[in-house]
């Protein structure tokens, strides 16, 4: 039974977030985690005096967290129900980053789910820039990201992109193959490059991807680069009406600074499909 992890806000964009988790994993069988995290950080650097004041306010905080989470679960159970599906709720004092890299190894947690909330005007904001924040850090786990406003309806087309200079794993295909196993999509797999030939050792890597795919009938595609390869990548996705993308974490790949970096972010902000953010164990 896999294990999800879904943090929440209360906010409209967390909804969302959790209402296309349980339309992805539909049905595959699950325990979901529904996870809201409240800071008390601030009470150490108080006096005695102040911290006690903020103690009140803080199991205040505590209550209003697991009111509000047990209204989300009797709102799952009743409009959401699947035999397949066991929820939880977990609240849990501390910065959302710090709670979710505690309970992610504990629970055996294997894809962590979050929402984000876009672009506002000229302004870039987002759940809390958490979303970001637990994508970079937290980088030996799967992490299916959700944009805001995203309807989930079926899952037809994946796009995952790769330049097939490191192995994939079988195992670290997992997150991909369940949905795809679930949902009976099309996998195609993208390389962005201006070369004509791929070496021995890329041809081994496109083989072993292929036979960990085979199941899925996978097809190969090849698309010459910009000066963007983000647009590259999101351009390709459009034109296929793909409703996934899913991104390889390598060490050292060539998609190892655009992780970090410039996709993380575009990604939270502008990206109109859900991406699956694949850790890579080498």
């Amino acid at each position: 039974m896999k294990k999800l992890l879904i943090p929440t806000d209360f906010s409209e964009n967390a909804w969302n977030a959790i209402f296309n988790a349980v339309k992805f994993y539909s049905g595959i069988p699950c325990q979901i985690y529904i996870l809201h995290a409240y800071e008390p950080g601030a009470m150490n650097k108080m006096g005695r005096k102040t911290q006690a004041r903020l103690g009140v306010l803080y199991d205040s905080l505590a209550q209003h967290s697991e009111q509000e989470l047990g209204k989300i679960i009797s709102y799952l159970e009743e409009h959401h129900a699947n035999d397949k599906h066991q929820f939880h709720t977990l609240s849990e004092k501390g910065t959302l980053r710090e709670v979710v890299q505690e309970i992610v190894p504990r629970l055996g947690i294997n894809t962590l789910i979050m929402g984000t909330q876009g672009a506002t005007g000229a302004k870039e904001i987002f759940l809390g820039s958490n979303t970001v924040k637990v994508i970079k850090e937290l980088d030996n786990y799967p992490i299916l990201v959700i944009p805001s406003g995203y309807n989930f309806q079926q899952l037809n087309t994946v796009v995952l992109p790769t330049d097939y200079l490191r192995p994939i794993k079988k195992s670290n295909l997992l997150p991909l193959t369940d949905l795809a196993a679930n949902c009976k999509c099309k996998i195609q797999v993208l390389y962005v490059t201006d070369e004509g030939l791929l070496s021995d050792k890329q041809e081994d890597h496109k083989q072993l991807l292929g036979e960990h795919l085979s199941a899925f009938s996978p097809t190969f595609h090849q698309v010459k680069p910009t000066t963007d390869l983000w647009q590259d990548i999101s351009g390709y996705c459009d034109s296929s009406d793909a409703e996934l993308l899913v991104m390889p974490r390598h060490e050292h790949s060539f998609l190892e600074k655009l992780i970090r970096e410039a996709v993380v972010k575009k990604t939270a902000f502008h990206s109109t499909i859900p991406v699956l953010f694949l850790a890579i164990r080498d």
